[in-house]
C-alpha cells in the first residue's frame, strides 16, 4: 500500500500581536467573559415560547399603570337600557365598503316568555369609534381628573366588545380593571415568599443542626396541611368591615404564608452544596459574618435558579386568589379583580344564557400559562448542565 503524505502545517511567522483582528477568537473571548446573566438571556432567547410568553407578560404589566385610560368605560359606570346585552363585535366593512373600525347599534325587546331581553341588531346604521377621545372623567393615579381614554364608545351609541353583565357594566373594561389586581398580586405575595424562604432556607441550609431540624419540621407541618381549606379558613377569619385595600394586603399575605415552604427547601438544598466550598470557607477565614457569607456569597450563586422559581411561582398566586375571590371568600366589590368577575358566572345561567360572564378566564389561563412558559425557559438557561 503506498503510504499517505503528511497533512502540511501552516506556520505564521509573525510575532504574536494580542490587539491583532481574529474574529474567530475575539468571537470565542465573547463567551469567555460573558457575565452569567449574559449567558442566561443567550440561552433563554432560543427558546422562543419562552420569549413570546415573556413579551406578552410585559404587555400585560404595561398596561397595568394606564387601565383608565385603556377601558372604553369606568369600572363601575352602568348602562341601565343594555342589561346582560351580548358582545357587540367590531367591524371594517360596511357593504362592501371600507369605513373603519365600527359596531353596529341594539336595540331589544323584552320576551316575555323567557322573561329575558332579546337583543336586535340595526345592520343599516354602522357606528364609528372613537380613538384618543374625551370619555367619561376619571382620577388617573387617584391623583388628577382625566377623560382622555385610548378608545370610547360611537357618538349617542355603545361599545361593548365582550357584552355585559346584570348591571350593564361592560366587562372589557372590568376585565381591564381587574387585571390591575390579579397581576399585582401575584408579585406582592411572591415578594412575602421570597423574603420567608429565602431566610429560612439560608438559616437552614447554612447553620444546620438543631436550626436545620427545626425548620424542617415546620415545613412538614405547613406541608402536611391541605391547601384550599386552609386558605378558605385564614380568608373567612379576615373581618368583614375591613377596607378594600386591607383585604387585597390581607390577601397578599395569606398567599406569601402558605407559598414560602416549597422555595425555602430549594435554597436549603443548594446552601447544603455550597457552603463547603473554598469561597465560603476563605470567607469565613477572613472574618466574615454569616449574615454576609449567605446574602453576599451563597445566595448570589444560584440567584437564577431562585428567579426561575420565583416565576414559576406567581402562577399559584394569580389562581389562589382567583379561586378565593370566586369563592366569594377574597377579594370583594367594589374591587374588581378577575376571580371577582368570575364570581358573578358560577350560576348555571350564566354558562347558558349569558356565556360571555366567562371571558374573564380568558387572560388568567394567558397569564398562567405566560408565567409557566417562561419559568421553564429561565429554568433550562439557568442549568448549567444544559446545552
Amino acid at each position: 500500500m503506498r503510504e499517505s503524505l503528511p497533512t502540511p502545517h501552516f506556520v505564521d511567522t509573525r510575532p504574536f500581536d494580542p490587539g491583532r483582528s481574529d474574529p474567530g477568537r475575539h468571537e470565542d473571548e465573547r463567551f469567555y467573559r460573558a457575565s452569567s446573566m449574559a449567558l442566561i438571556w443567550w440561552k433563554f432567547r432560543r427558546n422562543r415560547l419562552a420569549v413570546v410568553s415573556a413579551f406578552l407578560l410585559l404587555f400585560f404589566y404595561a398596561t397595568v399603570p394606564f387601565v383608565e385610560m385603556i377601558a372604553p368605560y369606568g369600572q363601575s359606570e352602568r348602562n341601565g337600557d343594555f342589561l346582560y346585552a351580548p358582545p357587540q363585535p367590531v367591524h371594517l366593512f360596511h357593504e362592501g365598503a371600507f369605513v373603519g373600525p365600527f359596531v353596529y347599534p341594539y336595540s331589544f325587546t323584552f320576551n316575555r316568555e323567557t322573561f329575558t331581553r332579546d337583543y336586535v341588531v340595526d345592520r343599516a346604521a354602522p357606528q364609528r369609534l372613537r380613538f384618543f377621545c374625551e370619555g367619561s372623567p376619571y382620577l388617573f393615579w387617584g391623583l388628577a381628573e382625566m377623560r382622555l381614554r385610548l378608545v370610547c364608545p360611537p357618538e349617542g351609541g355603545t361599545f361593548f366588545p365582550m357584552g355585559t353583565d346584570r348591571l350593564g357594566r361592560d366587562l372589557l373594561s372590568r376585565i381591564i380593571y381587574g387585571a390591575r389586581i390579579s397581576l399585582v398580586i401575584g408579585l406582592a405575595g411572591i415578594a412575602v415568599s421570597f423574603a420567608l424562604g429565602l431566610f429560612f432556607g439560608g438559616v437552614a441550609g447554612y447553620l444546620g443542626g438543631w436550626v436545620d431540624s427545626a425548620i424542617q419540621r415546620l415545613i412538614e407541618i405547613i406541608r402536611s396541611l391541605p391547601e384550599l381549606p386552609l386558605w378558605l379558613a385564614l380568608s373567612a377569619a379576615l373581618p368583614a368591615n375591613w377596607s378594600p385595600i386591607a383585604v387585597f394586603f390581607g390577601i397578599t399575605i395569606i398567599l406569601g404564608l402558605l407559598d414560602w415552604p416549597g422555595l425555602a427547601r430549594a435554597v436549603r438544598s443548594k446552601l447544603l452544596a455550597l457552603r463547603e466550598e473554598d469561597f465560603v470557607k476563605a470567607a469565613e477565614l477572613m472574618g466574615a459574618s454569616r449574615t454576609r457569607i449567605i446574602a453576599r456569597h451563597l445566595i448570589p450563586n444560584f440567584m437564577s435558579h431562585l428567579i426561575a422559581s420565583a416565576t414559576l411561582s406567581i402562577p399559584s398566586m394569580i389562581l389562589g386568589e382567583t379561586a378565593l375571590s370566586f369563592l366569594g371568600l377574597g377579594l370583594r366589590p367594589p374591587v374588581t379583580s378577575w376571580g371577582v368577575l368570575l364570581n358573578e358566572a358560577q350560576n348555571l345561567a350564566a354558562v347558558s344564557l349569558q356565556p360571555w360572564l366567562l371571558w374573564p378566564i380568558v387572560p388568567v389561563v394567558l397569564v398562567v400559562l405566560a408565567f409557566n412558559f417562561v419559568g421553564d425557559g429561565l429554568r433550562d438557561a439557568a442549568d448549567p448542565y444544559r446545552e
